[in-house]
């Protein structure tokens, strides 16, 4: 659920506009000066801003916002002055409208600002390297139907090697993509997941080392299983 911190000096206005959010499924509160606003922003996904305002000018507002934060920003006006919209989006707002606006049109420009300022990480894939099984959305390993028990650093390890098995990963992007770690002083943090996955994966055919490079997966999954007897 979105928060949206509403700066508004009228309470029945203010009222109205949290009221119209909340029936649009987003989590709303309001503050009724600049000051305020500047001191809560930092917990709002967004701030819809008056720019007349009983403290501090509206536009100076939208400065202070944008020098200190990415915060997403519409700044909205009694008047239907074009100059006034033009200041506020050179004042740093990511939108400006007239008060005009009806409550599924504000709910609209929201939505709108927030896919601009704050995209929705693509969703990884799950990998299929028959017959092992990698699903990011549920973080299980499978491997011939049977759930392998990894932990969150082997997970990692495993799906980035296996999001391109046929590249050699070197060490340093692993430890940084993994561990986010200097891999001078860390890199043996490696060679023990890796040796934990090789032993939980039952082949060290699954994991190849490359000296003096890295780690790539292995043709373990072109290998045929034998049925025992």
């Amino acid at each position: 659920m979105r928060n949206v911190l509403v700066v508004e000096r009228e309470p029945s206005t203010a009222e109205t506009m949290v009221h119209d959010l909340r029936r649009q499924g987003y989590a709303a509160r309001s503050v009724d000066s600049g000051a305020r606003a500047l001191r809560m922003y930092r917990d709002a996904d967004l701030v819809l801003l008056s720019l007349e305002l009983p403290d501090v000018d509206g536009l100076e507002v939208c400065r202070s916002l944008r020098s200190e934060s990415d915060v997403p920003l519409i700044a909205f006006t009694r008047r239907d002055d074009e100059l006034e919209r033009v200041l506020a989006l050179k004042a740093g707002a990511d939108d400006c409208v007239a008060k005009s606006w009806g409550h599924r049109e504000i709910g609209a420009r929201i939505e709108a600002v927030l896919r601009r300022t704050r995209p929705r990480p693509a969703t990884p894939e799950s990998i299929s390297l028959r017959p092992l099984h990698i699903d990011p959305r549920t973080r299980q390993v499978r491997l011939r139907g049977r759930l392998v028990d990894v932990t969150s650093k082997e997970f990692e390890l495993l799906y980035t090697l296996a999001a391109s098995p046929e590249t050699v990963v070197s060490r340093k992007e692993l430890m940084a993509r993994v561990w986010g770690s200097n891999w001078a002083h860390t890199s043996r943090t490696i060679d023990t997941h890796v040796s934990s996955l090789r032993a939980k994966l039952g082949s060290s055919g699954w994991i190849i080392t490359v000296r003096g490079v890295g780690y790539r997966m292995g043709h373990a999954w072109q290998v045929p299983e034998v049925s025992a007897g």
